[in-house]
């Protein structure tokens, strides 16, 4: 049995999977930001590619290679510095390039469509995050529109117009959970059986300036979890999580900037932030002097939700995206009928079983879950790279026996 389901390839996983958005490295932040608001992904996949051509103009040597993403959360940040808080809009204008992560050996990587499973497990142990999978040129018919409203955005023409898709743990472990039986008892065993509790967390005090969490957003991002927001006591109160901060606009850094961190929990939750604490952000802001942030902040709180509404109507999740008078997407008409989260964190406990944890990952499209005592206090966090090492080290087992 184990062999029948390390015999899947991973061309096997790709299987219905849209073509990745792509931006050329030599891309500013600006027209990334553009591309993540007319798109239907929350990341954006940066490439070079280095086409050399003969005198006839005929491509004879291509080397075109996906080099990291980026999604709204490494803006955010980025506007966060107190150099680009003075004038955000110059900042937009850097090289899509600073907001690349330096993490050693990348956070993705270009494998075959043969390429096995385990291939694939091993890659997401290591610390990859996305797989880079070549797949077959469809028709992209919106592409083609998209091009055309907004030729601003210069996206990387690929090989022989050659497209891809890219692979993520929670695609992974869909596969896997579709097989959960063959990993009876262990998916029916308790994370603090299995040891896949990790203590060392990203915490930041409720009442504390959430700039405090700038860095800490970032490293989350990285590990692919979230900051924890907790009392005095050590108690779970919420979360800042890139997976929320993602839907939401770059304006969020204004409020990162003037908030604590339990009001940015509620100024980022789903249906736009309450509008006392939208006068609280722009009091502040002209306190600080940061005009440019100011100006950029009024125009968006006249109108545009900062956060995707997850409760819209089924009208309003059909509709297209409108124009705001700033030029820029309104994204809540873009990503209503997509699964979406407040900053209510996901918790289970020690003594829950890994299928429960992986099905509650799974169905909140988050990565991780919180591990929580009764009392609410964290005891820590539960990844699916360390729920893919249990699996791996299972198939290794049911090998050996069926070799035996």
């Amino acid at each position: 049995m184990a062999a029948q389901l390390l015999a899947h390839e991973v061309s096997d996983l790709c299987l219905g999977k849209p073509p990745l958005t792509s931006l050329s490295i030599s891309a500013t932040i600006g027209d990334a930001l553009t591309a993540l608001q007319t798109s239907e992904d929350t990341h954006i996949s940066i490439w070079t590619c280095n086409h050399h051509h003969s005198v006839a103009d005929e491509i004879i040597i291509n080397d075109c290679r996906c080099v990291g993403k980026i999604c709204m959360v490494d803006i955010i940040c980025y506007l966060c510095k107190q150099d680009n808080l003075l004038s955000p809009s110059s900042a937009l204008m850097s090289s899509v390039s600073v907001l690349l992560s330096h993490v050693p050996g990348g956070v993705v990587r270009h494998v075959e469509p043969s390429a096995s499973l385990m291939e694939a497990i091993d890659l997401i142990i290591q610390g990859v995050q996305n797989l880079i999978v070549p797949i077959k040129s469809t028709s992209n018919h919106f592409k083609r529109k998209q091009l055309r409203q907004y030729p601003s955005i210069a996206p990387t023409t690929h090989t022989g117009g050659r497209e891809y898709c890219w692979l993520t743990q929670e695609d992974v472990i869909w596969f896997l959970l579709s097989s959960i039986g063959l990993f009876s008892p262990t998916a029916a065993n308790s994370i603090e059986s299995l040891g896949i509790i990790t203590t060392e967390i990203l915490t930041v005090n409720y009442h504390s300036p959430a700039s405090k969490a700038v860095d800490a957003i970032l490293t989350s991002l990285a590990d692919q979890t979230s900051v924890a927001v907790i009392n005095d006591e050590g108690v779970l109160i919420g979360e800042i999580s890139p997976s929320t901060l993602a839907y939401c606009d770059e304006m969020v850094a204004a409020a990162i900037t003037t908030l604590s961190a339990g009001d940015l929990m509620a100024y980022i939750d789903c249906g736009g932030p309450p509008e006392d604490i939208i006068k609280v952000v722009e009091a502040r802001l002209k306190e600080k002097n940061l005009n440019g942030m100011l100006e950029d902040f009024a125009i968006y709180s006249s109108g545009i939700p900062f956060c995707s509404n997850s409760s819209s109507s089924d009208e309003e999740s059909t509709s297209s995206p409108t124009t705001t008078r700033s030029g820029r997407y309104n994204r809540s008409g873009r990503y209503s009928a997509r699964i979406m989260r407040r900053a209510e964190a996901i918790v289970c406990h020690p003594r829950s079983s890994l299928v429960a944890v992986m099905i509650q990952a799974t169905a909140h499209r988050v990565g991780y879950v919180w591990v929580v005592e009764e009392d609410g206090s964290v005891v820590g966090i539960v990844r699916f790279s360390g729920m893919l090492e249990v699996f791996r080290e299972h198939l290794e087992c049911m090998m050996t026996d069926e070799d035996v």
